[in-house]
């Protein structure tokens, strides 16, 4: 009987970021489905989705800390994680960001992986120049590149990378842990909700949330909070609940003091309870410079909430401008605030988006389509590259194979 195929995950951390919850949660699904031995390795143990993990009981988890790509300390992690490889006898190395990319292509390479899919997940206005050269380096040395959305696909086209070697697999959302609105009233349930959070439980209070981290200023949480000062100038009802965490958090609770929005804004810094959050939330929003695939978008969705998002990166792939919700320009806070109080004011109709938003979320985006892609991804690499026959090559045979690539 043939052993089961080993696929090692590669991750940044376990911090609750996007890149991170997408990868444990692919993770927990293959390992449940049986089909394959599934290992981790992170460059970094610290973050709060390790406890996660933790239950799955995979094993040893190594940590490969980095300080930079180009010192000795990178070079003895490097052979570190190729030994760990070889040692694995790892047939699948799949990696999620841009670190793990640079890192775990070349240590799979060097190991003689026989697959070795790297990810595009993110806008490439979010990289120097000078790192997505780096980034593309790696990508020679990868079997197939993952895009979570069309508009990743397009960037690594013009950034060289063969259409060949890409495939699309988007963001997958669990239905069954989120909470759809449409369960919770607006009477003794939305108020205790509201209650757990710090939130006012005052019914005619409308919440307008932005679930995003305040580590970087892509996000771009001064949009949001100048698009809040105009809309509580016309809608004093609206509250603005601002969900994450970061060391940007107090440069934003202090814009806000500026903004005179103080009493109708609410910081929650990180929340592992977004779902719950969002079933009372009336319109959810986010304001980024750039994105790859937001998770967030898929959060409001599943969760009935009518989107108001800036369009960049592959946010129209999901949020239907007009009929799941309204896209804006990048940094225009004044659009950002008109479509928001245009919400507000048809209730009914925003009802309606959010209905039609939760219905392409389980068609297009469940994490049952995202599993199904990748364990479609693996099976024919598996076959493509030779299955078992190039598994555990040879010193010399990876050496060959390191010439040619």
């Amino acid at each position: 009987m043939p052993r089961q195929p080993t696929v090692l995950h590669l991750l940044d951390s376990f911090d609750k970021g996007g890149s991170e919850s997408q990868a444990t949660q692919l993770v927990r699904l293959l390992h449940g489905n049986g089909r394959y031995r599934i290992l981790m390795a992170c460059l970094n143990n610290d973050g709060p989705l390790r406890t996660e993990i933790d239950r799955l009981g995979l094993g040893e988890i190594p940590e490969y800390k980095l300080t930079g790509f180009f010192n000795l300390r990178a070079l003895r992690q490097l052979a570190r994680f190729t030994a760990h490889l070889k040692r694995q006898r790892v047939d699948i190395l799949h990696t999620h960001d841009f670190y793990t990319n640079v890192f775990g292509m070349w240590a799979g390479a060097l190991a003689g992986v026989p697959v070795r899919i790297a990810a595009r997940r993110e806008s490439s206005g979010m990289r120097s120049r000078s790192r997505r050269t780096l980034e593309r380096t790696s990508y020679r040395v990868a079997t197939r590149i993952v895009a979570n959305c069309e508009h990743a696909r397009r960037q690594l086209t013009e950034e060289g990378v063969s259409p060949r070697r890409i495939e699309v697999i988007y963001n997958g959302v669990h239905n069954g842990v989120h909470a759809s609105r449409m369960c919770h009233s607006r009477s003794s349930n939305r108020s205790e909700i509201a209650a757990s959070f710090g939130l006012p439980t005052d019914p005619r209070r409308l919440f307008i949330s932005i679930v995003a981290n305040l580590r970087l200023p892509v996000k771009d949480h001064v949009t949001f909070l100048r698009a809040a000062r105009t809309v509580s100038e016309v809608a004093p009802q609206a509250t603005f609940v601002v969900a994450g965490e970061g060391e940007l958090i107090n440069s934003m609770r202090f814009l806000a003091m500026e903004l005179g929005i103080t009493k109708q804004t609410f910081f929650l810094g990180g929340c592992s309870r977004v779902s719950e959050l969002l079933s009372i939330t009336e319109i959810g929003v986010l304001s980024s410079l750039y994105e790859g695939f937001p998770n967030a978008v898929l959060e409001y969705m599943v969760a009935g909430c009518p989107v108001v998002a800036t369009d960049v990166g592959g946010i129209r792939e999901a949020v239907v401008d007009g009929e799941t919700g309204y896209l804006v320009e990048a940094r225009d806070h004044e659009a950002m605030a008109k479509q928001i109080l245009r919400l507000l004011g048809a209730p009914q109709q925003a009802r309606e988006m959010g209905i039609l938003g939760q219905q392409i979320v389980k068609r297009k985006f469940s994490s049952e389509a995202q599993v199904k892609a990748t364990t479609a991804l693996y099976e024919h690499l598996l076959v493509e590259m030779g299955g078992e026959t190039k598994v555990h090559a040879s010193g010399s045979m990876a050496s060959e194979r390191m010439r040619h690539l």
